[in-house]
């Protein structure tokens, strides 16, 4: 097998270079800590990956942590949603609307009528972060067997995208009832929408492997497309009311919020495409991905989350 800096190796991860024997004393200047360079972890093989700052313990390390991190917060909302009344009794009730002759009027008239299914969504928040919990131990489970070499070998992570594909949806589901949108039609389309923009995603990274001669952009822009026809939704039905006086300013931070955290995502493939300063490393781009992954699907899912204490 050749790892992406060139060297042959016959098992998963590249035997280390041998030190200069003119200096044996000389530290890897990859590996800081020797410990790291010979681990016999079942989990992450005989040898850390020394062709990068960025060990293969260290993803190891941040996907435990961030996994153990959204399981917690994902628990604890899961309890409150369950527990709390005010937070379990926010919850709106899904709707469709079709077309009915009126015999009266002789005409077709809209007919709108619930379906007595109800959104609580301070439970979609805790299955929003139980969701990512799950997709980082799937990434644990299988470090060796996949992610890392789809990693090194393809530059491109399928669990991630399948996972965003899922999770976000479910998260921009519950921002839309949020805001207003009930119609089950319109979520629909809203879920299959977002789901289909990180499936560009994973189309963008099986497209453009570590031996392209140039970048194909073409899924990235769609994936552009198909991400932004939800906000569009979500924006006419915030802005829908016309009682724009009406509106707290901290309401407008929150939706701007929602959307600068969700685009966060699709800056950091732009930059680890065009291989802007650290970027220029495909696993500091995974790196960006797991932090991200943490910090924007914590912010969001509190900001939902505390959307369960507003008026019902």
């Amino acid at each position: 097998m050749v790892s992406v800096d060139g060297r042959q190796s016959g098992s998963l991860f590249a035997d280390k270079k041998p030190q200069n024997d003119a200096d044996p004393e000389t530290p890897d200047k990859h590996n800081n800590n020797s410990n790291m360079s010979t681990s016999n972890s079942p989990l992450l093989g005989k040898k850390d990956f020394d062709g990068t700052w960025l060990s293969d313990r260290r993803l190891l390390q941040l996907n435990i942590g961030a996994g153990i991190l959204h399981l917690v917060q994902g628990v604890m909302m899961l309890i409150a949603s369950q527990v709390v009344d005010s937070i379990k009794d926010f919850k709106k009730e899904i709707t469709t609307s079709f077309l009915k002759y009126d015999p009266i009027e002789r005409k077709l008239l809209p007919d709108t009528k619930g379906t007595d299914f109800y959104v609580e969504v301070g439970l979609m928040a805790a299955v929003f972060l139980l969701m990512s919990a799950v997709a980082h131990l799937w990434v644990i489970v299988t470090f060796k067997k996949f992610y890392i070499p789809d990693l090194d070998e393809r530059e491109r992570n399928r669990a991630r995208w399948y996972e965003y594909a899922l999770s976000s949806s479910v998260m921009i589901v519950a921002i839309a009832v949020l805001f207003g949108c009930y119609d089950l039609g319109s979520l629909i389309l809203i879920f299959a929408c977002n789901a289909s923009m990180n499936f560009f995603g994973l189309l963008m990274e099986n497209a453009n492997g570590p031996d392209r001669e140039s970048t194909d952009w073409s899924a990235y822009n769609f994936g552009w497309l198909a991400g932004i026809a939800p906000w569009i939704v979500i924006f006419m039905y915030f802005f829908g009311s016309g009682n724009f006086d009406e509106i707290p300013g901290f309401v407008y931070g929150i939706l701007f919020s929602y959307i600068f955290f969700f685009m966060s995502f699709a800056f950091n493939m732009f930059l680890q495409y065009k291989k802007v300063w650290k970027w220029s490393e495909y696993r500091f781009g995974e790196l960006c991905y797991v932090i991200l992954s943490l910090v924007s699907k914590s912010l969001l899912a509190w900001l939902v989350f505390g959307g369960t204490f507003q008026p019902n």
